[in-house]
């Protein structure tokens, strides 16, 4: 069977990269974290004293500086994010991260480098992708398009554990306000906001488990590509 775009949307905290990671392996795809690339930016950023600001000369032209690639961890077997060369995939998952990489996808600049890249990356299907506007701006042609919700009680449950895992706990409240904080802007910004796609199928995530709704995506893409194969 052909191979598909897979995109996969939602706000923060919702399953969005567990679940398109997980498909991705099932499907025997190539997963694209496009979350980790805003945050290698954001993280380059912070180290290089560089203010985030869509006025800002300098930000504008360290984006020639930036280079990013996904290369395979043999103790995972997952893709780790590289920043100009270094690993950085558990640095671009602190909180200090999360609290300033929607203010870096709010960028057009930053957006227009980085959704080149993403559409380089997926041109040939086989590829499930996650973020914001995947099904919406970079792939708004993908065969099938997922949209993740849940409630804000559960994402922010979700989100403590995950840093917790990675030992780097946060109050509630500091995750809370992190969320809140970038559902605003993601869903407000100028340049691509947030948003389902009208062809997308919504998945409300609060009471499935990762491996409930990874079937539901999978089973959805199976069934479109048996479709599409009879139909060629």
């Amino acid at each position: 069977m052909k191979p598909i775009t897979i995109a996969v949307d939602g706000c923060s905290a919702t399953g969005k990269s567990t679940t398109a990671k997980a498909v991705a392996a099932r499907l025997g795809y190539v997963f694209i974290d496009s979350g980790a690339m805003y945050r290698a930016v954001a993280l380059y950023c912070l180290e290089q004293g560089i203010r985030i600001a869509a006025d800002n000369p300098t930000l504008e032209a360290a984006l020639v500086d930036i280079k990013l690639d996904f290369i395979l961890n043999p103790e995972t077997g997952r893709r780790d994010m590289y920043l100009n060369g270094e690993n950085v995939e558990q640095e671009i998952r602190t909180l200090r991260v999360s609290d300033v990489v929607s203010e870096i996808a709010a960028i057009s600049s930053i957006r227009r480098k980085l959704v080149a890249m993403q559409r380089e990356m997926g041109e040939h299907g086989g590829v499930v992708m996650d973020g914001r506007d995947i099904g919406t701006v970079v792939f708004p042609k993908a065969e099938l398009k997922i949209f993740l919700t849940a409630t804000m009680d559960v994402r922010v449950q979700r989100r403590m554990s995950e840093l917790t895992r990675k030992g780097k706990p946060a109050t509630s409240e500091e995750v809370r306000a992190n969320i809140v904080h970038r559902d605003h802007i993601d869903s407000n910004r100028e340049d691509s906001p947030l948003r389902k796609a009208e062809d997308a199928f919504e998945i409300d995530t609060t009471h499935h488990s990762i491996d409930s709704q990874v079937a539901i995506v999978v089973a959805m893409a199976q069934d479109l590509m048996r479709q599409e194969a009879g139909q060629n």
